[in-house]
């Protein structure tokens, strides 16, 4: 004789409607603004989107140094 599970075919298509679910996501965008941050202060190494971002960080954090070639 079988045991036949009460929730056994509903806990199945649970799992198959959740997997759907889980890959018809477009992705997380916490990605995106890694890629999109494209240039480094090579002094303490944080990322700007821009040059003229840079520049801004050079001029408040780093202003004893001189501007890289790259800002100017």
């Amino acid at each position: 004789p079988e045991i036949i599970m009460a929730r056994g075919m509903q806990k199945i298509q649970s799992q198959q409607k959740a997997q759907a679910k889980k890959g018809a996501k477009k992705g997380s965008q916490i990605g995106l603004a890694d890629k999109k941050q494209t240039t480094v202060c090579q002094v303490c190494k944080q990322s700007m989107v821009d040059l003229k971002q840079l520049k801004m960080h050079y001029e408040s954090k780093h202003s004893k140094l001189p501007l890289p070639d790259e800002c100017k």
